[in-house]
């Protein structure tokens, strides 16, 4: 078998590469070790009836012209692909003991918002969001590949964006004097990241931020359908994908990866594949000891050298008997804290493991879309998600089971209390499933080290200019993973489109 490009991972950047390589006409092969193609995109469905998605819960970048949307042209995929807009009105409602805010796409209706809750600091405000936007379009320009005619075209907002290179959203808040409250409200999304704003990279909050504004968006057929479709063009086009097949050895000649050797987690049969080239979308770290880290070059041993992203604990639920619009749930996501410091909570629950005083996220995606269902008319799905210590969860686990499920039906019980006392009273009553999932659940079924939720940790250490990316400093091989370009549902479909572009030199998104 001639293999231009052999694949290992099918998370969604590989599956976007991969689509876009065999509609080119090119050969290619993807291994995956899960039963499921998606990475942290993959659908489960469990009792034969009720489908979650393991992480993803809504994605930007995906309105006409965007770039999802263009990637998808090129597949043409973009009309059986679509989305559906969240609320612009309130696309996050953020909820903190004596604040309420819906976060809108408006800019100025969110100064003018955060004005009313806060009349003596709108000037503050003000200032800040206007930072925040400027600091967004310099981001565009400093984003590689770099138009060095763009960057002189436009000094200021360049200039301002490398101003804050080393800064987390805390120093910022501190820089425009920002009230507490106020604060929280703002960086209430912090589930996204799994940081608080003291250790949280300005750079990574500003992207998610403003592209939300611009855009919030869930799938109109589910996330299921984005993954299927992509694996379905890699079919159409002669591409295959291999499932349950783990790799355990990159074949390395003359600092040039020839192929990999793995196991059948089904059959217990080894194979061996060689091919032209080789694309890792195993996390880098984990490919680069298996090759051996001694192969790479020092400035890619320096870029390797990155801190994984916390984990989570995350609840997946299903409802009956009730609507959840009655209680203020619909085409949002509410994101909840019992504490009004974010840093204070972060720490409490990922450091102390003390969730007594909760800061998490809740998603409806049963509300996000009427096309396609993802549970029994009479139900509705609802999930929970918040930090978690993998080390503490890992322990656990390994020396206590009993405790470690005691943990974390502690943690699920002290998410309905607060449900059932600022939400939807007696709520316990409607729930008819709930599955419960702990970082070494992630690790088990997601194949991410240390139960990582966004690889490489988004501080600004590992969000400056000292990135890893697609180069690996090895023949025919290259990184196309959430570390070596950026996590998240655009992101990575950016990142699988961008190594495409640069190995078939064909430059479709202009870029």
């Amino acid at each position: 078998m001639n293999i231009d490009y052999l694949i290992v991972g099918s998370g969604l950047s590989a599956l976007v590469f991969a689509a876009l390589m065999a509609k080119s006409g090119q050969k290619v092969l993807i291994l995956e070790a899960h039963e499921y193609p998606g990475g942290f995109g993959h659908t489960f469905e469990i009792a034969g009836k009720y489908k979650f998605n393991a992480q993803l819960h809504y994605v930007w970048d995906c309105g006409e012209g965007q770039a999802v949307n263009r990637i998808l042209k090129k597949l043409d995929l973009d009309q059986q692909v679509t989305f559906e807009k969240y609320d612009i009105n309130g696309f996050d409602h953020m909820r903190m003991p004596g604040y309420s805010l819906d976060i809108p796409s408006d800019n100025q209706v969110l100064i003018h918002r955060l004005g009313k809750l806060f009349p003596h600091h709108e000037q503050q405000i003000r200032r800040f969001l206007s930072e925040v936007q400027k600091v967004r379009k310099g981001l565009r320009f400093l984003t590689p590949p770099i138009n060095l005619l763009q960057i002189l075209q436009h000094p200021n907002e360049t200039i301002c964006a490398a101003t804050y290179l080393n800064s987390t959203l805390q120093d910022v808040f501190d820089k425009f004097q920002l009230p507490l409250a106020a604060q929280t409200l703002l960086a209430l999304q912090w589930p996204d990241f799994l940081l608080p704003p003291n250790q949280l990279s300005f750079y990574a909050w500003v992207i998610l931020f403003t592209s939300y504004q611009a855009g919030a968006f869930y799938p109109t057929r589910h996330f299921e359908h984005v993954i299927n479709s992509l694996v379905d063009t890699i079919k159409k086009h002669q591409g295959e994908l291999l499932f349950n097949h783990e790799v355990k050895e990159f074949l390395v000649e003359n600092r040039t990866i020839k192929g990999v050797r793995g196991i059948n987690r089904v059959t217990k049969e080894f194979f061996e594949f060689t091919a032209a080239n080789t694309i890792c979308n195993l996390d880098p770290k984990k490919a680069a000891k298996m090759i051996g880290i001694h192969n790479f070059s020092p400035q890619v041993i320096k870029r390797l050298n990155y801190d994984y992203s916390p984990s989570n604990f995350v609840a997946y639920c299903v409802v009956k008997d009730i609507d959840l619009r009655d209680y203020g749930f619909g085409a949002w996501n509410t994101f909840h804290s019992e504490h009004s410091n974010l840093n204070m909570a972060f720490k409490q629950m990922y450091e102390n493991h003390d969730y007594s005083q909760l800061s998490f996220a809740i998603t409806t995606p049963t509300l996000l879309t009427n096309h396609e269902r993802d549970c029994p008319e009479d139900c509705q799905i609802i999930e929970f998600l918040t930090v978690a210590d993998y080390d503490y969860f890992h322990k656990l686990r390994d020396s206590d089971k009993k405790a470690y499920r005691q943990k974390k039906n502690e943690i699920f019980a002290q998410i309905l209390d607060v449900m059932e006392k600022k939400y939807v009273p007696n709520f316990r009553k409607y729930l008819i499933f709930s599955m419960t999932g702990s970082p070494t659940t992630n690790e088990r079924f997601c194949w991410c080290p240390q139960g990582n939720s966004y690889g490489s940790n988004l501080t600004p250490r590992n969000m400056g200019l000292g990135r890893l990316n697609h180069q690996t400093s090895l023949n025919n091989f290259y990184f196309c993973n959430a570390s070596s370009g950026y996590p998240g549902f655009a992101p990575t479909f950016w990142t699988g489109a961008m190594l495409y572009q640069r190995l078939a030199n064909d430059w479709f998104l202009g870029i």
